[in-house]
């Protein structure tokens, strides 16, 4: 029986292990890709497209469409959860096929694959190395890019060789050039890298630690919520923001099982300044590090406000912070920020952003993704923050906004933050008609990994697995007091692949269709937990 449990726990650590993944796409549901776009172009494209041209070296029912409408620097990308090593495995290979009707314009038939470091925000073109292969237009044909032995272009003539780094962890397709409005329509099929990547594997976090559901009526409560009202710049707030913030229920108050945070057109004075706005800004008297936080939330519409769902370091040099009373004493960004939900100017707009300073400077990463300012103001969504000690993870429900590598301070406790901010240079001007807009909040709630304990391997002793390593069928038997048990099935990157409850003292479970490899069967009954590993032939 190979069975485990995560008593690095017992010492307050995590346990995190790694295991090799394949990079590659056949673009009909069997891949471990996610495409995207670069968010600062328009680029059609869609990853299950029916194959237009079954012909010769591909008979592949579906593809991926690459649409270029003639933006300057169109192309498609994706990240990988960890960092190529091409020193041993070097060579990414696709098909491509190019009609001679989808393109305009006198650029050179081709096709370029760029790596680079997508966790830097700034200059990250001087991390990158390119390769460029020359296209055979109507006609499908396999393309290989070998960073060992084929010509390559540094940007920054500085870089070694590929094969003698390690910081790449981004392909970037691009067909027909850059700098150009020409419009170019591909297919590209069967994205192959020749090695594989070593994947840190995240904890699973499903263990609900600190929430606020909001129910009752009246003020917030204060056993969980600090209002933050002093001034943090003199006179006024950061960004050129125009209001005080109050520690009143007219800006903040729970009614009807939600947060109300209030915005109000209303002259204040407060600190010896008066402002012609009021709001609230609330900091959550809980910190932590790593995690999934989960907030649902229905955002104000109206011209110049600004709402926020975001963190900051518990160690924040700020005055009148609810943290700023432990005596810490760094200064923004190297405290570091998470931003989970931020609109843009417009509303047209949803953005995850990290801010933070490790010794090299000011950095940001931000992305967003387009939400109409009706989708979010008239209906609930939940932000989503997924924080591992090797990578971070922004959604709008089941949308990645954002992802990076976990680096300093990113590996420190934070806490977590609401407001509403009003104009600035992030909120934009005010509507002339604004008299007051909520931003309402749900519910917030905060997941970090099961702990395990010697109790809870004894009361699962007597659990077999068998046969294990595994083919087909894996049987398995519990003991008596283990009937209804809840068993989950999780990949070795903590997708969750089936949950079964354990009614009969022994059970057969078909494996016969995942892939090999190690994947986790954890057992939980009457608030007790075992973790087991499964080996797949």
């Amino acid at each position: 029986m190979h069975k485990f449990i995560f008593l690095t726990f017992l010492f307050n650590s995590l346990f995190i292990f790694s295991q090799s993944q394949t990079v590659e796409d056949d673009f009909e549901g069997n891949g471990t890709i996610t495409w995207e776009e670069d968010p600062t172009q328009l680029i059609f494209f869609d990853v299950a497209f029916p194959n237009q041209n079954i012909e010769g070296i591909n008979t592949s029912a579906t593809v991926l469409k690459y649409h270029d409408d003639g933006e300057q620097y169109a192309n498609i990308r994706f990240d990988t959860p960890a960092n190529f090593d091409l020193s041993t495995n070097h060579t990414f290979s696709l098909k491509i096929y190019i009609p001679s009707s989808g393109i305009t314009g006198s650029q050179l038939n081709q096709i370029s694959l760029k790596l680079q470091d997508g966790t830097i925000a700034q200059d990250w073109w001087a991390t990158q190395s390119e390769i460029k292969k020359s296209i055979t237009l109507d006609q499908w044909q396999v393309v290989t890019f070998d960073f060992e032995n084929d010509t390559y272009i540094n940007l920054d003539p500085g870089s070694l060789p590929p094969t003698q780094r390690t910081d790449f962890n981004r392909i970037v397709l691009q067909v027909n050039g850059e700098n150009n409005t020409d419009h170019v329509l591909a297919y590209i099929d069967d994205f192959l890298y020749d090695g594989t990547i070593d994947v840190p594997v995240n904890p699973v976090y499903d263990n609900l630690v600190w929430s606020d559901e909001f129910d009752g009526n009246g003020a917030i409560n204060s056993n969980k919520w600090f209002h933050q009202t002093q001034l943090i710049a003199g006179n006024s707030w950061a960004n050129n923001e125009v209001q005080h913030y109050t520690n009143r229920t007219d800006n903040s108050y729970v009614s009807g099982g939600t947060l109300k945070l209030v915005a109000k057109k209303e002259s204040f004075t407060d600190q010896g300044h008066t402002k012609q706005y009021t709001s609230a800004r609330l900091n959550s008297k809980f910190a932590f590090k790593y995690g999934r936080v989960e907030v649902r939330a229905k955002l104000p519409s109206v011209a110049g406000t600004w709402p926020a769902i975001w963190m900051l370091g518990k160690n924040i040099n700020e005055a009148g912070g609810f943290w700023y009373n432990e005596g810490f004493g760094t200064n923004w960004p190297a405290c570091g920020e998470i931003d989970i939900m931020e609109p843009n100017i417009a509303k047209t707009e949803i953005l995850g952003t990290w801010h933070w300073n490790n010794g090299s400077g000011y950095q940001m990463n931000s992305a967003y993704v387009n939400k109409s300012n009706a989708e979010t103001s008239q209906n609930f969504h939940n932000y989503i923050l997924e924080w591992s000690p090797s990578e971070m993870k922004i959604y709008i429900d089941n949308t990645l906004i954002n992802q990076m590598t976990t680096v300093n301070p990113f590996n420190e406790e934070f806490y977590i933050l609401f407001n509403i901010a009003m104009g600035g240079s992030l909120g934009g001007t005010i509507d002339s008609n604004f008299t007051e807009d909520t931003m309402e909040i749900d519910y917030i709630r905060v997941y970090q990994e099961s702990t395990a304990s010697v109790a809870d391997e004894n009361w699962f002793e007597d659990v077999l697995l068998y046969p294990n390593p595994v083919k087909d069928n894996l049987t398995i038997k519990v003991p008596a007091h283990l009937l209804g048990a809840k068993a989950t099935i999780y990949s070795l990157l903590g997708q969750e692949l089936n949950s079964f409850v354990q009614k009969e003292s022994t059970m057969n479970v078909n494996l016969s269709h995942y892939k090999k490899g190690v994947y986790i069967l954890r057992f939980e009954n009457n608030n007790k937990l075992a973790t087991y590993k499964i080996f797949k032939m």
